[in-house]
């Protein structure tokens, strides 16, 4: 499963093996008039996402990873000004779950805001201005679903810090991940970062290229 594969077709077979089965039994909540919002906002806000946030690409995988997850307890490290958070909050809408998101810059935390608002997910996302690296561990969890995407000297940590608060069938995400040994370009944080996940026993991970890298790692076990 390490290999390199269709992200799509490991989705689907990670959360066959190890999504528990009461979640994958629960169907989405239909809100055609909050969908609708969302893409008008998402529209109206198109091109205008820079300040540190995830191409589209990335963003739209998170969604659909926890729609197939049926995920709907979720952290995220580094809400910048709320682009990934807006895709992540609008499948856990469906799911009936909530996002807590921390950012420290207080400018980037009140774009964010602003832009929950507009967008109709604030009722979804608690957001935090926050040091990430005191706030992590001091979060009870549990969470079945993290995207990490803040300061890469810190990755392990974050990792560290979340891994027992997260639940078996869980997904750990990470941000701007490639691999040097594959041909990727590669800074020593993001390798070092990969290959202590991939060293890790009870987690099944995946690496999609297609933004700006996505680790994507299922905890099987405890």
């Amino acid at each position: 499963m390490k290999q390199m594969i269709s992200c799509s077709l490991f989705c689907l077979l990670m959360t066959a093996a190890i999504t528990p089965r009461q979640l994958k039994a629960q169907p989405l909540k239909e809100d055609p008039a909050l969908d609708q919002r969302v893409k008008k906002f998402l529209s109206d806000h198109s091109g205008r996402w820079h300040d540190m946030n995830v191409p589209t690409a990335d963003a739209k995988l998170l969604h659909d990873l926890i729609l197939k997850g049926r995920y709907r307890s979720a952290l995220e490290i580094g809400t910048s000004t709320g682009y990934s958070g807006i895709y992540m909050a609008w499948a856990l809408s469906k799911t009936g779950g909530k996002l807590i998101t921390i950012e420290i810059d207080e400018g980037r935390h009140r774009t964010a805001l602003e832009n929950f608002e507009e967008a109709g997910l604030s009722a979804c996302i608690d957001a935090r201005l926050a040091d990430a690296h005191s706030l992590v561990r001091e979060l009870k969890g549990p969470f079945d679903f993290v995207f990490s995407d803040a300061d890469k000297y810190w990755y392990k940590n974050y990792f560290t810090d979340v891994d027992p608060k997260l639940r078996v069938g869980g997904c750990f995400t990470t941000h701007n991940i490639s691999d040097s040994s594959r041909g990727g370009r590669s800074d020593g944080y993001s390798q070092d970062y990969l290959e202590f996940v991939r060293s890790r026993k009870n987690y099944e991970s995946t690496l999609n290229s297609d933004g700006a890298g996505l680790l994507i790692s299922y905890k099987t076990a405890e």
